[in-house]
């Protein structure tokens, strides 16, 4: 733009440019790849159109005001004593109201529907994942499997995933955007998440609260996966020869940045557990007892 571009069609050029930059930017959350997801994406869509009966006809009705009543209008009535509308009163008051309590039952509801907490119904046996954020990378550790990753985590297409999340640095945020659920990750005490991948896909995970540092690459990858697939990466992973015990988880626990992929054939088996646990002192109950909504 410049000077001899009229000052009317600047913020319309304006606008059109930043629609362009945007329209080359990758929505994750929008595009999502599991069912906890899709149901968080209908939500917002909802809340959105909702929203837009107020908002549309609101900014519609400013345009028709400002036109009608313009100076060069003589035609429009004039009348500088009018106070009151009973018919406008009650349109301003009873749509919003009805609005705000559709939106309501439908938070109450989706709240319940959508927590964090409540494991999914499939009947494929789920995988558990315990996962701890540091300084500034991922753990993630599978009990069942004995095995631990570093920054990657991975998980055949249509088997639910229990998470249990903690924190051994300062409070974190663990999230998939692709598979919905965001959720708190705090020193001493212990999280929940289901999550379930309805495609195959590398999917980003983040760090949804700032950490420091290191916060800007603290990103790890999550492979959905067919059955197969998984049983390959898991065989690969135990085929390492790094043990993680509490010696190495020392290592690995110090303050990093840009940590690349790291596998381990076995794991201690009370690591999540001792790393709740030194946080809850002269507690002797960890675990459940710890568990805390993020």
């Amino acid at each position: 733009m410049n000077e001899n571009t009229p000052r009317l069609t600047r913020p319309l050029l304006s606008g059109l440019m930043a629609s362009l930059c945007l329209s080359g930017c990758n929505l994750e959350v929008l595009n999502s790849k599991g069912a906890i997801g899709k149901a968080e994406v209908s939500l917002i869509a909802t809340s959105v159109y909702a929203m837009l009966i107020v908002v549309i006809p609101v900014i519609l009705l400013t345009l028709f005001v400002a036109w009608r009543y313009r100076a060069s209008n003589k035609n429009a009535t004039y009348a500088p004593k009018w106070s009151h509308s009973t018919g406008i009163e009650v349109a301003i008051w009873t749509i919003p109201t009805l609005i705000i309590l559709f939106l309501g039952i439908l938070t109450w509801k989706t709240t319940h529907e959508l927590d964090p907490y409540k494991p999914l119904e499939s009947n494929v046996k789920p995988i558990n994942v315990e996962v701890v954020a540091l300084d500034w990378k991922w753990l993630f550790v599978y009990p069942d499997l004995g095995i631990a990753t570093v920054n990657q985590i991975a998980f055949p297409v249509g088997t639910p995933v229990n998470f249990k999340i903690t924190s051994d640095s300062v409070m974190n945020s663990f999230f998939i955007p692709q598979l919905g659920g965001q959720i708190y990750a705090m020193a001493g005490m212990q999280t929940k998440l289901h999550l379930i991948a309805d495609h195959e896909g590398d999917y980003a995970g983040i760090s949804a609260n700032y950490s420091g540092a290191g916060f800007s690459d603290m990103k790890f990858r999550a492979l959905a996966m067919s059955q197969g697939e998984f049983d390959a990466w898991v065989k690969k992973v135990k085929d390492g020869h790094e043990n993680l015990s509490m010696d190495v988880y020392a290592d690995v626990a110090r303050p990093s940045e840009k940590v690349a992929v790291r596998y381990f054939s076995t794991v201690d088996p009370k690591l999540f557990t001792n790393i709740v646990g030194k946080y809850n002192y002269g507690n002797s109950t960890v675990g459940e007892n710890c568990v805390t909504k993020g």
